[in-house]
């Protein structure tokens, strides 16, 4: 059963989905001054859920200094924040036009809040305005 399906398509009604583009991080090089270069896979597009955080979201954010403008994210696919171990920063979430304008623009992925086999949600934060 993909309950993500049938939560989505009740939610769909109230909130429609928007396609978003991900780029996944794959490290980085290291630039002039031995400066960190973050490097990304090409982008995967996709429907995507834009939500506001709950309670619990905020409890798990509580404590990580993050600032700005902070959505939570449902993609069918995967996203990853920090991946120390793997030397890998947060993937980048772009949101394009026709999407409502308060969503346009390039989202960090900052905490991934729940995994499932099929489908993400994370918390992402708004890094440029397009």
């Amino acid at each position: 059963m993909d309950l993500r399906s049938i939560c989505n398509a009740a939610t769909n009604t109230v909130n429609p989905n928007i396609i978003v583009s991900v780029q996944s991080s794959t490290g980085y090089t290291t630039g002039n001054g031995y400066q960190q270069v973050p490097q990304y896979a090409a982008p995967v597009t996709g429907p995507a859920q834009i939500q506001a955080l709950d309670g619990s979201d905020l409890k798990q954010l509580e404590g990580l200094n993050i600032q700005g403008r902070i959505q939570a994210i449902y993609f069918r696919g995967v996203l990853a924040g920090v991946v120390r171990a793997n030397s890998q920063g947060g993937d980048l979430v772009t949101i394009a036009s026709p999407a409502p304008p308060q969503y346009v623009g390039t989202w960090l992925v900052a905490k991934v809040l729940e995994t499932w086999p099929d489908w993400t949600k994370a918390a992402i934060v708004l890094q440029v305005n397009s």
